[in-house]
């Protein structure tokens, strides 16, 4: 980039026009403009711009230059790409580019030729929409809540059913070896390996462009109107362009161009999967939000982000694809040292239809009230495993420990780690260590632990349920373990106890235990035979129970422990002074006994 030409950009820009497309700017004195720096984070606005001298200055964390200083830095450009931006927004002609060689050329001319056909084609589809044929496609967009305003603004169109008639407008005006590195059209290989005549890629769709960062249209996605074809074969709900010279989809985030800015100001992006949702969303007044376009999160993508903001809110699908891509997402994310929240929508809804139904207000409650994604993972852990055995709680954290192990910060994996032994119920000291072990060495899994033998007090549970219906014992052992759920944490044989108590035990009693195991554990506790000196059943069934309350609470004592230790970390005292109001009612309990 000639430095004559730099100098020229630089004289005629105005660096208070091109500072504010990025940063909300006010006239503090007759030359002198202010607002809340980019570079750092504040709440009163130190960034001054000085329209006389062309610079800026910011009086906070002292970051100074002229325009293209600007633009390189936050835009993350090298010197010749911000002063062909620069050049680009004031509307001043490029120079001539000069090549190292005729491919090079070659490969130049094609790319902006690329970028005209696209914009052609953007236009195109946009007119087809308002024809007869796309009556269909106008009735969804409506059906869908889009609104003129919204199909203006992000360009949606019309892919006719068609085959050649794309092809032919766009002839007139581009060459054969464009239209082909397009992506917009196909074509049939022939018997000697050419390529046969190019038709259409998309027909019978609805379009939306995908956006380069300039917001420059680069590929489209389309959705189908039909099911199936006229032959009865299923269609593809979406069809995205192929990759191109000017398109790789993992290197592209939908919507950036128009969001770049919120999510600066904001400093946090919401993450969602399709085009439909993040449309719906950003029209409803939610500008800081970006589309995966339904592909696999990449490490392009959040390098990508990470130069606007290191904090997302993710707010994928709540179906079990959408569960493993925000899963992944999180993966990635947090391995980056992103801060994520993730968002679960009342009723399994999407964003798109959420808004609809609930409007942008309740949506931007739902935003607010965002899980940090440690819970939102446990409690995933906790819904692919509720068994209360030690087994189900092994395979819960073998779950959590590959996102444990992603975090860089030991401390922080060490809370992760502790947070969900907790809310897991793992009570064992010994699962305890191992899950500690297994988060500071940044392990995969822990080892598969040993179940502990069943107690004296759940085989004498065990042998009064499965007594008639009108034994006391039976009744009681019932009636209590229905009332209190929490007794079963950790008990070898929780599930089998949980369904003898809900029901009559099975004819055969050992049809109530699911495994050979268990089976072979509830075979040798109704072996028992009462002895003349032993209790009654009824007796040894209430101090059964006892047992298993004292237990819960002493489980509940060691949790309150950690919890008042976290509270007066924070230095949260509503919630140090809940809990030790607990505390100190449950040590009372057990004093008592």
């Amino acid at each position: 980039m000639a430095d004559n030409f730099a100098q020229t950009v630089k004289q005629q820009a105005d660096i208070v026009k091109i500072v504010g497309d990025y940063v909300k700017l006010r006239k503090t004195g007759a030359q002198n403009y202010t607002g809340l720096c980019p570079f750092h984070k504040e709440k009163t606005g130190s960034f001054s711009v000085n329209a006389a001298h062309n610079y800026f200055y910011c009086f906070g964390c002292h970051e100074k230059g002229d325009v293209f200083t600007f633009v390189m830095k936050l835009e993350n450009v090298s010197f010749p790409e911000a002063v062909r931006a620069v050049a680009t927004k004031c509307g001043i002609p490029l120079p001539k580019r000069e090549f190292n060689s005729p491919e090079e050329a070659r490969d130049a001319g094609i790319r902006r030729q690329l970028i005209d056909l696209h914009e052609a084609a953007t236009q195109y589809f946009e007119a087809q929409l308002k024809s007869p044929e796309a009556a269909r496609a106008r009735e969804y967009l409506t059906g869908r809540g889009v609104t003129p305003e919204t199909i203006a603004k992000f360009r949606i169109g019309y892919a006719p059913d068609d085959f050649n008639h794309m092809r032919e407008t766009m002839r007139k005006h581009f060459a054969e070896d464009v239209l082909r590195a397009s992506g917009l059209f196909s074509a049939k290989e022939q018997e000697d390996g050419t390529q046969g005549t190019m038709y259409a890629r998309f027909r019978k769709r609805i379009t939306f462009p995908i956006a380069n960062e300039q917001g420059k249209t680069i590929a489209f996605t389309a959705r189908a109107l039909e099911d199936v074809d006229d032959k009865g074969r299923p269609i593809a709900k979406y069809m995205n362009s192929p990759e191109t010279p000017l398109y790789t989809k993992g290197q592209v985030l939908f919507n950036l161009d128009k969001a770049k800015a919120p999510m600066r100001e904001l400093d946090f992006a919401l993450l969602v999967e399709g085009q439909m949702d993040c449309i719906s969303v950003y029209m409803a007044g939610v500008k800081n939000v970006l589309a995966t376009s339904g592909t696999a999160f990449t490490e392009m993508q959040i390098r990508l982000l990470s130069r606007f903001t290191k904090r997302v809110v993710v707010n994928f699908d709540p179906d079990a694809a959408g569960s493993n891509a925000a899963e992944k997402s999180i993966a990635m994310l947090t391995e980056e040292e992103f801060d994520v929240r993730v968002v679960t929508l009342e009723g399994g809804l999407d964003p798109d239809r959420y808004v609809r139904e609930h409007g942008v207000q309740e949506y931007m409650a739902a935003l607010r009230g965002a899980k940090r994604h440690s819970d939102y993972l446990i409690d995933r852990a906790r819904q692919q495993f509720p068994a209360r055995t030690a087994d189900a709680k092994v395979k819960a954290m073998n779950f959590l420990l590959p996102h444990i192990r992603r975090m860089p910060n030991r401390i922080q994996r060490d809370e992760f780690a502790a947070d969900a032994a907790q809310k897991l119920g793992i009570d064992s000291a010994l699962l305890r260590q191992e899950l500690k072990q297994a988060a500071a060495a940044r392990l995969e899994s822990v080892p598969q632990f040993r179940q502990e033998p069943i107690s004296e007090n759940e085989k004498i549970l065990l042998r009064a349920l499965v007594l008639g219906e009108d034994d006391p014992a039976r009744q009681l052992a019932s009636e209590q373990l229905s009332m209190h759920p929490e007794w079963f944490a950790e008990l070898p044989m929780a599930d089998i106890l949980e369904s003898l108590s809900q029901a009559p035990a099975p004819e055969n009693p050992l049809d109530a235990a699911p495994t050979n195991e268990s089976r072979a554990q509830l075979a040798v506790a109704l072996q028992h035979t009462h002895g003349e000196k032993e209790p009654p059943l009824l007796d040894q069934v209430r101090d059964a129970l006892e047992a298993l309350d004292t237990r819960r609470m002493q489980r509940r004592q060691r949790e309150l422990r950690s919890q008042i230790a976290e509270a007066d970390r924070r230095g949260d005292s509503a919630m140090l002074d809940q809990f030790m109001m607990e505390k100190m009612a449950i040590d009372k309990k057990l004093r008592e006994r």
